[in-house]
C-alpha cells in the first residue's frame, strides 16, 4: 500500500498529464514489461490505449530511417517485454481483442527448451543478483556452476515461450533478439560478446523465420563495443533501458526505454511512462 500513495499523489498533481499532452505529443515513448500477468496487463493495455496511440517498433525505426517521425501519430507509444517469459503467451488474447502491436525480446537459447533464466536460479544468500551482473562473464558462470546451474542444462519445467507460442503470436508480436543467454554484455570477453549477439541473430531467423532487426541489450548494458558487434552483424537498432524519450535525433542503436514494474498499478504506471518519476529520482540522486 505504501508503495501506492507516492504515485496516486503525483498523478494527481496533473504533471503526467501535462508531460504527456505537451512533452510526449511530438515524442515515441518505449515502455517495457517482462513477465507480466494476464490480469495486470489488461488494465495497463487498456490504459495505454486510452492515453497514447500504440504503434509498432518497426514503425519508427522506418520512420527513423526515412526522416519522417515528426509525422507519426501523436503521443505514440511502443511496448516492448523481455526476455520471452511463457507467460507471455497468456497476453495472445489482449492483444488481438484491443489490436495491441508489441515485440518480443527472446533469448534465442532459452526459448523452445527447458533451460533456466540465469537470474531464476537459487544461490542462496552468498551472492544477490546484482553482484553477479557486475562481475566479468566468466566469474559470474562459475559461481553459478557452484549452485549447481549450467546455461544449457534442462530442467524439469519451461520458463520461456515455446516455438509453438511463438508461431501463433506473430501475427500480434514482433519477435526479436535479446542475446542468447541474457550474459550482461560490457562484462564479456569480446568473443563472447560477439557470439551472444551474432548467434542469437542467426538462431531465431533460421529456426523461426522471424527478420531480426532489433537488439534489446540485457539489462540495458552497453557500450561502443556491443553496438559496433550490432552493425557488423545487420542489426538496424538497439534498445537500451536509458530513461527518456525518443525523437528523429535519439541514436538508433540508444533508443530510450522505461521499465514499467510488472505488478505497478495504474497510477505507477502512467506516471513512470510519463518520465516523471524517472526525472524525480534522477534529481533527487543529485
Amino acid at each position: 500500500m505504501l508503495r501506492k500513495i507516492p504515485f496516486l499523489l503525483l498523478r494527481l498533481t496533473g504533471i503526467p498529464f501535462f508531460i504527456r499532452e505537451v512533452i510526449q505529443r511530438k515524442k515515441v515513448t518505449i515502455v517495457n514489461f517482462h513477465d507480466i500477468s494476464p490480469d495486470r496487463a489488461d488494465m495497463h493495455l487498456r490504459a495505454l490505449r486510452s492515453k497514447y496511440n500504440i504503434i509498432p517498433l518497426q514503425d519508427y525505426v522506418r520512420a527513423k530511417e526515412a526522416g519522417t517521425v515528426d509525422e507519426l501519430p501523436p503521443r505514440s507509444l511502443i511496448i516492448t517485454l523481455d526476455d520471452g517469459h511463457k507467460s507471455n503467451y497468456d497476453l495472445k488474447p489482449l492483444l488481438e481483442r484491443y489490436e495491441i502491436p508489441v515485440t518480443i525480446f527472446l533469448c534465442s537459447g532459452i526459448v523452445d527448451t527447458k533451460r533456466h533464466f540465469w537470474w531464476s536460479h537459487n544461490i542462496g544468500n552468498d551472492y544477490s543478483r546484482e553482484e553477479l551482473k557486475n562481475i566479468p562473464n566468466k566469474d559470474r558462470l562459475e559461481i553459478l556452476r557452484g549452485f549447481g546451474f549450467e546455461e544449457t542444462k534442462e530442467f524439469d519445467d519451461r520458463q520461456a515461450l515455446s516455438k509453438n507460442e511463438i508461431e501463433d503470436m506473430k501475427v500480434m508480436a514482433d519477435f526479436q533478439s535479446h542475446t542468447v543467454f541474457h550474459p550482461v554484455l560490457p562484462n564479456c570477453t569480446t568473443e563472447e560478446a560477439y557470439k551472444e549477439i551474432s548467434q542469437s541473430k542467426k538462431d531465431l531467423e533460421e529456426k523461426y523465420g522471424l527478420k531480426i532487426y532489433a537488439l534489446s541489450y540485457p539489462n540495458g548494458d552497453y557500450s561502443d563495443r556491443e553496438i559496433s558487434i550490432a552493425k557488423k552483424e545487420g542489426y538496424t537498432c538497439g534498445i537500451t533501458v536509458d530513461v527518456g524519450f525518443n525523437s528523429q535525433d535519439t541514436d538508433i542503436f540508444k533508443l530510450k526505454r522505461f521499465s514499467i514494474r510488472d505488478g505497478a498499478d495504474i497510477n505507477e504506471l502512467l506516471v513512470k511512462a510519463s518520465g516523471l518519476w524517472w526525472y524525480l529520482k534522477k534529481t533527487s540522486i543529485r
